[in-house]
């Protein structure tokens, strides 16, 4: 059970430090032209990725913003916090420091990400995701829905089964 532990603490921890990273240096990937080939080398061999030299979480404000969730005021307040909380609580879960605790905020953070993408499919939202930052163009619907929930699943078995 141990080495289930292990992988599930992994995979959700890179996750969410991968998503803080992308959305904190608003990460940008452009992919020459004319690339046809599907192969790992082309797709990445012809991309070039650019992070921003300071932290920049203006456009991942503006996706909260497209959300209607939390009200305006508190919108860029939470762009700015949240990304933080996550790189945080992905790296403790990485490395193993106050794993069921890191797996309680990112089971809470879940259930925020849940309700917000389900409000937005209720009220018919054509918005990207904001995820991943602007490297993602995922659009919220039942394919977002799907991932966070199994995202909420493997965050809530590491609070119940992990130790600190």
């Amino acid at each position: 059970m141990k080495i289930v532990n292990l992988i599930v603490r992994l995979i959700v921890g890179s996750v969410f430090l991968v998503s803080a990273v992308f959305k904190i240096w608003n990460v940008q990937i452009h992919r020459a032209q004319g690339a046809v080939s599907e192969s790992w080398n082309s797709l990445w061999g012809s991309a070039h990725v650019r992070f921003s030299h300071v932290p920049d979480l203006a456009n991942f404000a503006k996706d909260v913003v497209n959300y209607h969730v939390p009200p305006y005021v508190l919108a860029n307040l939470m762009a700015i916090t949240l990304p933080w909380v996550e790189l945080v609580a992905g790296a403790l879960l990485v490395a193993g420091i106050w794993k069921r605790a890191s797996a309680l905020v990112i089971t809470a953070m879940m259930i925020l990400f849940l309700g917000a993408i389900g409000w937005a499919v209720a009220h018919g939202y054509d918005i990207r995701c904001g995820c991943f930052g602007t490297i993602e163009a995922r659009k919220v619907g039942a394919l977002a829905l799907g991932e966070d929930f199994l995202l909420f699943l493997a965050a809530a078995w590491l609070v119940w089964r992990e130790k600190d």
